[in-house]
């Protein structure tokens, strides 16, 4: 055996004792830390998922800003602010997750305003009237909720650990958004109506936003395997339909749905076909927002270059600027 093939093997060979701990502690449901050893494939998977997370984290924070000069009182208006500044925090959270595994926030950003990575579909439709806002709160982030509840106990820990935080605020977001519709429907004939149209418009691309069925989804599987999701699409998809049906009930207000009933043979609901050409169609770039989206988001990172450079400089000159002694020698922060 020549010098390099004995390399090579023990090289296999220490890959497949690191592949076995690996295993192993996801088996027995511990935390993978960024120190660990992973695969390749678990890393770029984690990437991939966390970065299409926080891109949509803040794309999301464009269909309903769109309504904050707008909102009927000041104290929607406040809501609605503190609920996209919220957003904002969790791309942050994200981003700095996925940063823990060797890649960057600029190259992320980079690739979300090439088109080269993606953000959820449901972020492509338009917010008509102030009842989206509503619907959006009860059912897009209700959708997230039921999604992102069990990744608080992914096999990744800073992807579990920011996903606690942002779970607690997102309940806050189906609550408000709960409570809107139902001042809506409880209204005027006109307000009621409204609220009526926004459900009808939000609720399927909703159940989309699981993901496609498990048949045709190329991800979850391995995913499942790794820990880093715990149930599949469709497990997900079926809960959240049995938590809206009781709470459309409690709202005065129908599903766009005629074939929802309940199933005693299987403990959930049926419901009707999922247009999956429109999903598909939305992820190819379709939709009615994709370009306004991108266009909107690739604007504002060019005109905030400013104040991320000023930002850089601050810090590096801070870094940089020993700091000034006081008479009696003891170090204290420079204030120029």
């Amino acid at each position: 055996m020549t010098a390099m093939t004995a390399m090579t093997a023990m090289t296999a060979d220490t890959a497949e004792r690191y592949e076995a701990v690996f295993d192993a502690a996801v088996a027995a449901d511990e935390r993978i830390e960024p120190r660990d050893w992973m695969p390749e494939a678990y890393r770029a998977t984690l990437v991939r998922q966390m970065a299409q997370h926080a891109h949509s984290e803040i794309i999301g924070m464009q269909p309903e800003a769109n309504w904050i000069t707008r909102a009927p009182s000041l104290r929607r208006k406040a809501i609605l602010m503190a609920k996209v500044q919220d957003e904002a925090g969790h791309g942050l959270y994200l981003y700095s997750a996925a940063e823990t595994l060797g890649t960057s926030r600029e190259e992320l950003l980079d690739k979300l305003h090439a088109g080269r990575q993606r953000y959820s579909s449901i972020f492509n439709y338009p917010t008509l009237t102030w009842a989206d806002v509503g619907a959006i709160g009860w059912l897009v982030d209700g959708a997230a909720i039921t999604n992102q509840v069990p990744l608080c106990r992914c096999s990744y820990g800073p992807y579990a650990r920011a996903m606690v935080r942002i779970c607690k605020e997102e309940s806050f977001h189906q609550r408000q958004g709960f409570e809107l519709l139902l001042a809506l429907s409880r209204g005027t004939p006109a307000q009621h109506e409204m609220a009526q149209d926004a459900v009808d418009r939000w609720w399927w691309p909703s159940l989309m936003m699981f993901g496609p069925p498990d048949d045709e989804s190329s991800h979850s599987a391995q995913s499942m395997a790794w820990k880093i999701k715990r149930h599949s699409n469709d497990e997900l998809r079926r809960r959240f339909v049995d938590i809206c049906v009781p709470q459309a009930r409690a709202l005065g207000l129908t599903l766009p749905d005629p074939e929802i009933r309940w199933n005693e043979e299987r403990g959930h609901h049926d419901f009707g076909p999922i247009d999956w050409t429109e999903f598909q169609e939305v992820l190819k770039g379709n939709g009615p927002c994709n370009e306004e989206r991108l266009t909107q988001r690739r604007r504002a990172h060019e005109e905030g270059a400013w104040v991320r450079e000023a930002a850089a400089a601050h810090a590096e000159k801070h870094r940089t600027t020993p700091p000034a002694r006081t008479g009696h020698g003891a170090p204290q922060e420079a204030t120029a």
